[in-house]
């Protein structure tokens, strides 16, 4: 005892032992997240929800920082410093512990809308705008949380940010416009990541981001098309993707008027029916109708109604049925006509 005794009141044990406090509480960080927090993330893995994965993954990544603030904490007393230096690195490294876990909710809630995203749950559609809002409101508690830790009283930057805002959104009409019209598109769902939309101005593809100030719309050459939010706010859009993703595909025949048009119907519906079932994105479960509705010049005109699950399904239904319909008209002998013109030549017997 009397050994341990002479130990621990040697001036040299004291000057290390706060550095040793510090490197044992680090090391204890790295022990629970490399034993303990692997097998959470085992179990985690293993049930349905995926909350329990985030949770874990964070505590993982940030448990060897806390328990290292926590070591420096407890490493203050040691070094002998005066009462107000004490409590200056206190509100420190308190306000470095609110920073850090500030940093881990934002990415737990950030990846909690991906998560209701992919599971099609909630009012909101996941961009880059959604996380951005909800990074930036977990930021501005965490640094309010941070300022009252310091002692800073936040009433006074309350009422300065409210008069700067003024003036901030004078300046910046343009960008909030752009920003406002983001979170009303997305809050009305009319346009969501991942439709399929026709802009007023004839592009069309997917939409795959909402951003802050522009919309990106990936076109079918692989082209991108960005367009500010302000004005996409205020065009017609077609939206390919609502009220469901499946839609009638509808193709212009045309036979000649010697046709048996009971036979025509029923070829037609047959080559119909057996394209829906064979080709990739048919609804083989639909069942194919035409109508009749023109007399014209040289055919009778009719329109055949197919079913695609998705706009550009209908490309290759489209294709395939123009291909075996022509094929299957010229076994029955059902003719396409080519147009004609009566011409009449007046002679002249002068």
């Amino acid at each position: 005892m009397e050994v341990l005794k002479e130990i621990f009141e040697n001036p040299v044990f004291k000057s290390i032992l706060p550095l040793l406090v510090i490197a044992v509480s680090f090391l204890v960080g790295i022990l629970l997240r490399n034993v303990v927090c692997r097998h959470l993330l085992r179990w985690a893995k293993k049930t349905r929800i995926k909350w329990d994965d985030v949770l874990v993954e964070n505590l993982r990544r940030w448990l060897p920082i806390w328990t290292l603030i926590l070591g420096v904490y407890l490493a203050l007393d040691m070094w002998g410093i005066s009462v107000s230096q004490a409590s200056l690195s206190g509100k420190a490294l308190a306000a470095a512990a609110v920073l850090t876990v500030t940093v881990a909710a934002a990415n737990i809630f950030s990846a909690a809308l991906s998560m209701m995203a992919d599971k099609g749950e909630g009012a909101l559609a996941v961009s880059s705008l959604t996380r951005n809002i909800t990074r930036v409101v977990v930021f501005v508690i965490g640094g309010l949380i941070i300022l009252r830790s310091l002692g800073i009283s936040i009433t006074p930057i309350l009422g300065t940010l409210g008069v700067g805002g003024l003036a901030v959104a004078l300046a910046l009409q343009d960008t909030l416009a752009n920003v406002f019209s983001g979170i009303y598109m997305t809050l009305a769902r009319h346009v969501r990541i991942g439709d399929f939309v026709k802009l007023e101005s004839g592009e069309e593809g997917y939409v795959f981001d909402i951003g802050w100030r522009a919309t990106k719309v990936r076109m079918l050459p692989n082209n991108v098309v960005i367009i500010p939010n302000s004005k996409l706010s205020q065009s017609v859009i077609t939206n390919y993707y609502m009220p469901v993703q499946e839609m009638s595909v509808l193709v212009q025949v045309g036979v000649h008027y010697d046709s048996d048009l009971k036979h025509v119907e029923k070829v037609t519906i047959e080559v119909g029916e057996e394209v829906l079932k064979e080709v990739q994105g048919g609804v083989a479960g639909f069942k194919p109708f035409i109508r009749y509705h023109t007399f014209n010049d040289f055919s009778i005109d009719f329109s055949v109604i197919l079913r695609a699950k998705e706009f550009v399904d209908n490309y290759m239904i489209k294709h395939e049925f123009i291909k075996r319909l022509h094929e299957r008209y010229n076994k029955e002998g059902i003719v396409i006509p080519f147009p004609i013109r009566d011409v009449y030549m007046k002679e002249n017997k002068s």
